[in-house]
């Protein structure tokens, strides 16, 4: 399944090990940020909330800037710069000492991290056809977690508060991570440069732009079924699930912290499987069926909060299967919305697509914890499950109604032309 899922081109799979190398780094960090800022460097939890969020919102921002430059310039020429950027940024929050240092290097690290997921989607869609693009964005997703649960695993058995030094150590780590896709790209000279060689205008076409983009009506219904899901999924990760799970479930944070590697293992086991399975089969129907197994999980969860402490054991195992289940239904999602992107957009605007795509996650990522923060606050654990369950139910629908605005091949769906019916030969008199 492995050699199966390997993308054809020689240049398409050193920029997989650039991914998969730079997720190691970047798990060595992930989990420790706000620690490493309250913990250890004496911010206060709000001024450490104000930090991350001003980097989520800068980030957002600047996507559709990133989005721009990819197309008029070349994904080459922006995701260099950016690994550049977001190394020194990186290696930068060793020496964090205050709060406006801390927002400084927030803002470093959101500049050099505004384009790289469009730019390198960019450049992994030009070196892959169609046929293959599912499978490879399906493998990438598979290395980005297991590059994450790597870097956890070492991180975790390092780092200590009581020394800031060990966190000064894999902030330096982690940026020099991000020197390694660099340095692969720099060695594929031909690779992610203009897709389109002349301006739209001068072969006689619109020049187009985001406007251009948003008139695509299949795109525009897949964006929206995207920031439904996700608000509804991803983004109640860190706030929904965490929270529930510890104060309605009544779990320790040990317990949520196995339920999120037991995510990352199912990612990793099931990517590879998950990819052979929707080979020639509707995109679209993949996408619903991500939202019933988002609403599963969460009604697993929710059936945790009515066991509590009633069977410790019983509640924990459900916490940690709702993250599974969750996880299975990310190896669905992480192929598909990729290749569907790329199957709709154009060379000339590939870099807007991408940017509008990743756009997604920004957005939701504010809704999300803005609509699960006072719920939980509020002791809604209820009517919380009742919103992400219906909402997930409500993307389902959402990509159903998507099937019907696209032509097979987008689909993912092989165009089945009937075969003309042979007429028997006449009998002979």
């Amino acid at each position: 399944m492995l050699r199966r899922a390997l993308p054809t081109r020689p240049e398409a799979r050193r920029i997989l090990l650039g991914t998969l190398l730079s997720a190691v780094g970047r798990g060595l960090t992930l989990p420790f940020l706000f620690i490493y800022l309250t913990d250890v460097r004496g911010l206060s939890d709000n001024q450490a909330g104000l930090v991350i969020g001003w980097f989520g919102a800068v980030t957002l921002a600047l996507s559709p800037l990133g989005g721009t430059l990819i197309d008029r310039f070349g994904a080459r020429r922006v995701v260099l710069p950016c690994l550049a950027v977001e190394a020194v940024g990186t290696g930068s929050l060793a020496l964090v000492d205050s709060v406006g240092t801390a927002f400084a290097v927030s803002t470093l690290i959101a500049v050099g991290g505004s384009a790289l997921w469009s730019g390198q989607t960019t450049i992994l869609a030009s070196l892959t056809g169609d046929g293959e693009r599912q499978r490879v964005f399906g493998l990438q997703f598979a290395l980005l977690n297991l590059g994450i649960g790597i870097g956890g695993v070492i991180s975790g058995a390092v780092v200590d508060i009581a020394r800031p030094v060990t966190f000064q150590a894999i902030y330096l780590l982690d940026a020099l991570s991000y020197l390694m896709p660099g340095l692969i790209l720099l060695t594929l000279p031909h690779v992610g440069h203009r897709l389109a060689q002349a301006p739209a205008a001068e072969a006689g076409r619109p020049a187009g732009g985001y406007l251009t983009v948003l008139r695509d009506r299949p795109f525009r219904r897949l964006v929206l079924f995207g920031l439904v899901l996700t608000t509804c999924g991803y983004a109640q990760i860190e706030v929904g699930f965490a929270a529930y799970s510890v104060r309605v479930v009544e779990v320790t944070p040990r317990v949520v912290a196995w339920a999120l590697a037991c995510n990352t293992v199912m990612i990793v086991l099931a990517q590879l499987l998950v990819i052979r399975r929707m080979e020639g089969r509707s995109r679209t129907r993949a996408l619903a069926a991500v939202g019933a197994v988002f609403a599963t999980a969460w009604l697993v969860l929710g059936a945790a909060g009515l066991v509590g402490t009633g069977n410790a054991l019983l509640a924990a195992l459900g916490v940690v299967a709702c993250s599974a289940i969750f996880g299975f239904g990310e190896t669905m999602l992480s192929p598909v919305m990729p290749a569907l992107t790329n199957a709709l957009a154009t060379d000339e605007l590939r870099g807007r697509y991408n940017a509008m795509s990743s756009m997604i996650f920004g957005i939701s990522g504010i809704i999300g914890p803005v609509t699960a923060g006072p719920l939980m606050g509020a002791a809604h654990g209820r009517i919380w499950v009742a919103f992400v369950v219906g909402g997930s139910l409500i993307a389902s629908v959402m990509a159903l109604t998507l099937g019907r605005l696209l032509t097979p091949a987008q689909d993912g769906r092989p165009d089945r032309v009937p075969r003309p019916v042979r007429e028997p030969a006449a009998a002979q008199a």
